[in-house]
């Protein structure tokens, strides 16, 4: 099957979904509930691609390019170790996808400076990262190389918290220009799909959970390593004593019980339980930690197996990458007849 039937053979049995990370370290439970366990109930309802998308890591860690080399492995080694079927979903590699790169070399003429400045995601990771006016030139047109990302694999799904819904509009305003300025349906337009679990905070209740930071907890964590990260979870610090009335908003365990806790109903009757005093923080951080336990131990125990092979994780991605390539490159030859550059 040639480049061009591939491509219309995945998009006509099922929608084309894009996702994927920044390999800068390994995945950690804020990234499952955020999107993990949900790439792996898409994988049979879509044709699903997940991007390990190391040349945008690079964009804010060229000084440290091995930090993002180093990295591959090990969130390809999440991504299976979760659940992630290299059957249904291909797992690729972003730098050996030229094509992408091309594409956003492309986008990068439809686009202006002015416009990337006052993308909300940018300015906010400008301001989070210090960068005032030295701002990589990279990280600045990070949205066009997204567009190029999303729209090369012709997704018309794509995962996102609501913060990244400003890149999704962004990609949305370069499919149009290409397509008004060509006279043709070039390209699809992408929609969001919003995860229903917001932003999971740090264990010290920060908005923000990171390695880097010390605050998140590792899908190989040990069980002596997440009892102890829940042992420090922040909950309600104006509270004396356990027969106080508790604060549930803004408790981090709490925020966790929702996010992991199957039992909403007994959920709820706790978080009554709290406010009315009497409900000890330590009876809640117990349960907490049973369920992250019965959660990330058959991840860690898969992980571990997986690990003693990492030539067969190359080889998944290697194989995803290949299928990836003829999928983009017939994209950007679509893009390149439309605008009827020359061809040799």
């Amino acid at each position: 099957m040639n480049a061009n039937a591939l491509a219309s053979s995945q998009t006509a049995t099922k929608p084309v979904i894009l996702t994927g990370d920044r390999p800068t370290g390994s995945l950690h439970i804020g990234h499952f509930v955020g999107s993990l366990r949900n790439r792996v109930s898409l994988q049979d309802s879509h044709q699903q691609f997940i991007l390990l998308a190391d040349l945008q890591a690079l964009t804010d860690n060229m000084a440290d390019p091995d930090k993002v080399t180093s990295n591959v492995t090990e969130v390809a080694l999440d991504y299976l170790a979760v659940g992630i079927d290299p059957g249904k979903t291909r797992i690729c590699l972003q730098s050996q996808l030229p094509a992408l790169s091309e594409m956003a070399m492309l986008y990068l003429n439809l686009v202006t400076v002015a416009r990337l400045e006052r993308n909300p995601t940018i300015k906010e990771e400008i301001r989070a990262r210090g960068f005032e006016r030295d701002i990589p030139a990279g990280f600045l047109c990070y949205p066009v190389s997204q567009a190029a990302d999303i729209t090369g694999f012709r997704a018309t799904v794509v995962p996102v918290g609501e913060d990244q819904l400003p890149m999704i509009e962004q990609t949305n305003e370069i499919v149009r220009r290409i397509n008004r300025q060509t006279g043709r349906d070039v390209l699809p337009e992408t929609t969001a799909l919003l995860s229903k679990t917001g932003r999971l905070p740090g264990i010290d209740g920060k908005a923000k959970m990171s390695k880097s930071l010390g605050n998140a907890i590792s899908l190989s964590a040990s069980p002596d390593e997440i009892d102890k990260a829940v042992q420090q979870m922040y909950t309600d610090a104006g509270r004396l004593r356990v027969s106080d009335p508790g604060k549930v908003e803004g408790n981090v365990v709490f925020t966790y019980l929702d996010a992991f806790d199957p039992e909403v109903d007994e959920v709820a009757t706790l978080k009554d339980h709290y406010r009315r005093g009497g409900l000890g923080d330590s009876m809640l951080k117990q349960r907490l930690s049973s369920i992250l336990n019965e959660i990330i131990g058959p991840i860690r125990e898969r992980r571990y197996e997986l690990a003693r092979d990492l030539g067969m994780v190359r080889d998944i991605v290697r194989d995803g990458t290949q299928s990836a390539q003829e999928l983009t490159q017939a994209t950007l030859d679509d893009i390149k007849c439309a605008f009827g550059l020359f061809r040799l």
